[in-house]
This record gives structure tokens, sequence and C-alpha cells, in this order.
């Protein structure tokens, strides 16, 4: 799995924006992760077929990736989004993070 995180650029009203160009994008290998398919989806109207795919990611125990909810992440071939908020789960032992979760999907169509 690689972790996507855009870089900056200014649009033509002078905002700061995401830049998913090759060059502005930042990479990060991330491994020790538990992938579980969530949902599937298909939708079809008369022009086209959605299909969504969705998975929950849990990272191994005593581990801390750095995925944000902003990312997107590479994973078997796919190219999907981060979902929702990147939780990070305390260890009730020692107070550090025990893992952390998020959720992820891939839309095509």
């Amino acid at each position: 799995m690689t972790r996507l995180r855009a870089g900056t650029k200014t649009d033509r009203a002078g905002n700061t924006v995401p830049d998913w160009s090759d060059g502005a994008v930042t990479r990060l290998v991330i491994g020790d992760v538990s992938v579980q398919p969530t949902v599937q989806d298909e939708a079809a109207d008369a022009t086209r077929t959605a299909v969504v795919t969705g998975w929950h990611v849990l990272s191994a125990p005593g581990t801390s990736p750095d995925v944000r909810s902003s990312d997107r992440v590479e994973f078997g071939g796919l190219m999907c989004e981060v979902i929702g908020e990147v939780a990070a789960w305390p260890d009730p032992l020692d107070g550090g993070t025990h893992h952390v979760e998020w959720s992820m999907r891939r839309t095509t169509g």
C-alpha cells in the first residue's frame, strides 16, 4: 500500500488548492496493515454503470502510519480515496497510539 499526499498550487483566483500532478505528490509506502472489504455497490443509468468498492484499514498494534483524510492510497493496483477521519486509537497501558484505522473507497464510472 502506498499513501499519496497532494502538494499545493495556486489557482487563477489566488486560492491554494491541492495539486495531484506527479511532480507535486509525495508517496509513502505503508506496511503492517489489515485491509478488509466493507462495501460494494453498483448503480446503473442510461449512460454508465458506477461501481463503488470500499475497505476498512487497520494498522498493526504499535504502529501509526502517516495517513490523513485528504490523502489517496494505492492498493492492489487501484487508486482509492481516504473517506472520513483517520482514527488513532490510544494504548490503554501507556497512552501512546495502539493502532490507526481509516476507511477508503474506489469509485469508477
